[in-house]
């Protein structure tokens, strides 16, 4: 119905991935058996390659167009995600990395936060540091600015992380990726 938004074009290029997944099994079951013979076999590798190379190439190029031509709601995006304690992975590191705790201890913490979180009808992040100490001794002064939907999503440098300066070079490679394959 005109009245409905829904993202037709994600979604079809999330099925693509089906496609190019089983063009990829494709080529390693006709891999499996190498060196066996004359590896004839081969030829059967050619037509799936092309095909996942002309998919992603293409898939691209329509989801580039796409992104130029969405608008983000940065409230709505920032107000969705105060659903569902997403740095609570944080918190647990946290008591890890700088507390010393086995993880099995941190991971225990960490849910009674989330419970504690759940009663007072709160994100994690909303949490005040006399909150989070009421729950345990371990946590300090600096898990608050951790605990930041933003910071926490800064965190992951790694590649293919959500940090903004790894999505800005992931977005520049992929631009400059395209205009190769233009």
């Amino acid at each position: 119905m005109p009245q409905k938004k829904n993202p037709d074009i994600p979604e079809l290029l999330r099925g693509k991935t089906g496609r190019v997944n089983g063009n990829l099994v494709a080529l390693l079951t006709v891999m499996k058996g190498l060196p066996l013979a004359y590896n004839k076999d081969m030829q059967e590798d050619k037509e799936g390659v092309f095909d996942s190379v002309r998919t992603a190439t293409l898939s691209l190029q329509v989801l580039e167009e796409m992104i130029a031509d969405m608008t983000v709601n940065v409230q709505e995006m920032e107000k969705a995600c105060m659903i569902g304690h997403l740095s609570a992975t944080d918190l647990a590191d946290y008591l890890v990395k700088e507390a010393g705790l086995p993880f099995r201890d941190a991971y225990h913490i960490t849910g009674n936060v989330v419970n504690l979180a759940e009663e007072k009808g709160l994100d994690i992040s909303e949490l005040t540091l006399d909150d989070l100490q009421s729950i345990d001794a371990h946590i300090g002064e600096g898990v608050v600015a951790l605990l930041d939907n933003r910071a926490s999503m800064n965190a992951r440098i790694s590649e293919g992380g959500t940090a903004t300066v790894r999505t800005l070079e992931q977005v520049e490679s992929l631009k400059a990726w395209l205009d190769n394959a233009k």
